[in-house]
């Protein structure tokens, strides 16, 4: 297995994207820190890593308090031993338009999404580089860090940035053997999109939207941030990997 032996940090992995990051990185071998700002979900995740058999800690943190980082980032370490592979997944978003998008909502979107990046990777990131054996950090962006949504200025500001930190960390961070990427998924079906399948048009426009006629599963983001966390990835760093249906490549009218 790919990651025997191997230490994952997953914020945001009480649901989602994040908790099937969780379980494929167990399925493959890794013992995994659940980090997520529920403590019920990150345990709920955490039993189900247990169930393949690998050790699990569940992390209450709230990514946008350097404190609470730390905080997360030293329990981990007194769990398991030690990180080697870090994946910021914790994320929220907005559905406001441009001219009526309160500063508040602006500014919780702009702190967990990049911020939290910020904060989670410069301190797993310290503990790495004193570890001295390197390591991996891959960041959630989406197609909204590379083109414009409609009505998310603060959810398509914040993701651009994660496209740029991800550049800076991994020019900063490559002579210490840490490789640094961003995966930039299209629509997923998680809690926090649900509401979009209510609607029968708005899931026939989703199906119209992509190339490929669907919507991606939270396993199929997980199985290409898993690779960019493998050894079969270590001359990647830097990146950014739109994993969306052909959503970018163009739309049939």
């Amino acid at each position: 297995m790919r990651f025997d032996n191997k230490c994952a940090l997953v914020t945001g992995g009480g649901s989602g994207i994040g908790r099937a990051v969780c379980l494929a990185f167990a399925r493959e071998g890794a013992n995994v820190g659940v980090a997520d700002v529920s403590l019920e979900g990150a345990e709920t995740t955490a039993q189900g890593v247990r169930k393949s058999g690998r050790k699990a800690v569940a992390l209450s943190v709230d990514v946008t308090d350097p404190a609470s980082v730390q905080a997360m980032v030293n329990q981990a370490v007194a769990a398991l031993g030690r990180i080697d592979l870090l994946v910021n997944s914790a994320g929220v978003r907005e559905i406001v338009p441009f001219l009526q998008l309160p500063f508040a909502e602006w500014q919780r979107v702009i702190a967990t999404n990049l911020t939290g990046t910020f904060l989670c990777s410069q301190a797993v990131a310290q503990y790495l580089v004193a570890q001295g054996k390197g390591g991996k950090i891959v960041n959630l962006a989406s197609v909204a860090g590379l083109m414009a949504v409609p009505n998310r200025a603060a959810y398509v500001s914040s993701k651009h940035a994660v496209v740029g930190l991800t550049k800076e960390m991994a020019l900063e961070l490559a002579d210490k053997n840490i490789q640094v990427n961003a995966v930039a998924p299209g629509v997923v079906r998680t809690s926090m999109t649900e509401s979009y399948f209510d609607k029968p048009e708005v899931v026939e426009g989703l199906k119209r939207a992509h190339p490929a006629g669907r919507w991606a599963l939270p396993e199929e983001i997980a199985n290409l941030i898993l690779f960019l966390a493998s050894p079969d990835a270590d001359f990647i760093t830097g990146a950014t990997f739109p994993i969306d249906g052909g959503f970018m490549a163009g739309k049939a009218f």
